[in-house]
């Protein structure tokens, strides 16, 4: 028998062996557990889900009701159809369902165990929200920004006259991912990351638009942990490749920032990242530069993915329909 037959059967024998112990605890547990449709063997519920989940659980609630569970793979999941329900969950009974399901691609670089997004709730958890909110997103913090946002968007509007005097296409796509970026990076770090004739920003773009699709995959290790550890679709590998470039970039700005600090007559800043060094050298390292790194991953990810599709549908609509923002075709 060769290595990738024994491997093979070692892989089955293993996933029987989860299987069988996974249906014994589920039966001991089965009255615990609101009605739903009965699962195939392995592969649960999955068929059900259909090409299109939302309307098959819709579908599925009107035969078992606002609350049901489904088996996907091995994996037990409750499924909340109802506003009330939602309500119930959401706000009264919070403290026991606050803790997030950690997707298989996010565990790339230990990223769950650092960000605050998908931390337990702990001590730890509580800290970087604290931070967050009493430093980062307060009211005072947004307001103080304005300018910014104004100044980008005057950048923006400025780059796509320029270029239509020109006679040059315009990528709104881009210009909005640029804009977004730029926004972002002069909030944290006080400077653009990119400039308009850089080929930085399309990298930057392909960066994010390649960590949001491997995060939204559907990945056979979120359904059978028993294959976790050999991440059978490389899913998580590919995803620590894009969190890593993206993290040397932000490191590399933290990294300047540290050294300009220590420089006679550095003149502190309000940017973010300034706020999260000095709440660092106060807090004897609980807030250390990895930390750091991991919650500027989450606000780049997230922030410009987020922020430039609204930018992006706004442009569009502006250029396509102007008599809707007040003006005259």
């Amino acid at each position: 028998m060769d290595l990738m037959s024994y491997l093979l059967c070692l892989l089955v024998a293993w996933t029987s062996i989860y299987i069988v112990v996974s249906a014994r605890r589920s039966k001991s547990g089965a009255g615990k557990l609101p009605p739903g449709p009965v699962p195939f063997p392995i592969i649960g519920n999955l068929l059900n889900l259909g090409n299109k989940p939302h309307e098959s659980l819709a579908n599925l609630a009107k035969i078992y009701g606002p609350v049901m569970s489904l088996k996907l793979g091995c994996v037990t999941t409750v499924v909340i159809t109802s506003a009330t329900m939602a309500k119930e969950v959401l706000q009264k009974k919070d403290q026991s369902f606050c803790n997030r399901t950690i997707p298989d691609a996010l565990r790339a670089l230990n990223h769950n165990q650092i960000s605050m997004v998908w931390l337990p709730v702990s001590t730890k958890w509580r800290t970087l929200r604290k931070i967050c909110n009493s430093h980062i997103f307060t009211n005072q913090k947004l307001d103080s920004s304005n300018y910014l946002r104004h100044q980008k968007v005057q950048d923006l509007l400025a780059n796509v006259e320029q270029s239509c005097q020109a006679g040059d296409v315009v990528d709104i796509g881009q210009e909005a991912f640029r804009t977004t970026l730029n926004l972002l990076s002069n909030t944290t770090f006080s400077v653009d990351l990119v400039e308009p004739s850089s080929d930085t920003v399309q990298e930057f773009k392909e960066l994010v638009r390649h960590m949001m699709e491997e995060a939204a995959k559907p990945n056979l290790a979120d359904y059978f942990p028993v294959v976790r550890k050999i991440d059978p679709q490389g899913i998580r590998r590919r995803m620590a490749i894009h969190f890593g470039k993206m993290i040397k970039v932000l490191d590399k700005k933290v990294k300047q920032r540290l050294r300009s600090r220590q420089v006679q007559g550095w003149m502190a800043s309000s940017d973010v990242l300034d706020t999260l060094l000095n709440i660092s050298e106060d807090s004897n390292n609980f807030l250390d530069i990895t930390h750091i790194d991991h919650l500027l991953l989450d606000l780049f990810a997230a922030g410009t993915d987020t922020t430039t599709n609204t930018l992006e549908w706004a442009m569009a609509n502006y250029y396509t329909n102007p008599k809707h923002y007040g003006e005259s075709k």
